[in-house]
């Protein structure tokens, strides 16, 4: 049986995604994480932005998503972290395509209604 969704075109999977590095015998991680962004950089089709707390990441496919989390724990590992603890929210709609802007875009809007 045929589901009658119909699937947009366009951007519709974004995550926030963290990286914690552990056990490199300090408090900073920034240097870790920078080499986590710089590969997830290399990702085609993938578009980020960095935040104070974490990166959202936008694609057309969740396996890009979860390609960049692959991604991003190879790159810490290859520097000598043993462990990596990281964190991943999605949000993979299917009704319509929706970007990273037009979300903040659409908040922005209705704040200037209150």
């Amino acid at each position: 049986m045929k589901d009658n969704v119909s699937f947009a075109k366009g951007p519709k999977v974004m995550a926030e995604f963290s990286v914690a590095p552990m056990g490199h015998g300090k408090t900073s991680i920034g240097r870790f994480v920078a080499v986590a962004i710089a590969a997830i950089n290399e990702i085609e089709g993938l578009k980020c932005q960095i935040t104070p707390m974490g990166t959202v990441m936008e694609a057309d496919k969740i396996e890009t998503i979860l390609e960049a989390v692959r991604v991003a724990h190879e790159a810490l590992v290859a520097k000598g972290i043993v462990r990596v603890a990281s964190t991943l929210r999605i949000d993979d709609r299917r009704d319509k395509p929706r970007t990273m802007k037009d979300k903040v875009d659409a908040v922005r809007k209705y704040m200037k209604q209150i």
